[in-house]
């Protein structure tokens, strides 16, 4: 079954940077920004994380809350975060499970060679758990005002 719009989203538990285990659960009654990117420290990830870091008081201010996740490890995720000065979560997807269940992990392309890896992209769940945007093939420059839009805060 495909993961859109409408769908209760798949629940899921996962370790923090700090290896602390973060449910989707712990975060009912709240809207979520669900974000998945293929690695920390590159260009892209770098560029989106930092976006949703500078846009963050937004999100705050609306008690929304932005959560990222991508194959690396807790202690990847910890070096990014402090380097960039994250102020959200980045959630460890060793074994890439959740980025299946969430179907956005796949044969990818990339100067010719084929390699399975993360497709960007962003979940918007409401408050009971529910989907209610998703955003596929995400462009990591105007990702954080599209979201930000989409929750009519922009």
């Amino acid at each position: 079954m495909a993961i859109k719009e409408g769908l209760l989203a798949p629940e899921f538990s996962l370790l923090d940077q700090d290896e602390k285990k973060v449910s989707l659960s712990d975060y009912r009654g709240k809207l979520v920004v669900l974000y998945f990117y293929p690695k920390d420290d590159t260009q892209g990830c770098t560029t989106e994380a930092c976006n949703f870091r500078d846009d963050y008081s937004a999100y705050e201010n609306t008690d929304i809350v932005i959560l990222g996740v991508s194959p690396d490890s807790p202690a990847s995720h910890r070096k990014f975060r402090a380097k960039y000065s994250l102020p959200f979560d980045l959630l460890a997807d060793d074994g890439h499970k959740v980025c299946e269940l969430y179907q956005v992990w796949g044969l990818k392309k990339f100067m010719g060679k084929e390699y399975d890896g993360v497709f960007r992209t962003t979940f918007l769940i409401d408050q009971e758990g529910k989907i209610v945007k998703v955003f596929e093939n995400v462009k990591p420059a105007n990702h954080s005002k599209e979201v930000l839009e989409a929750f009519h805060i922009a």
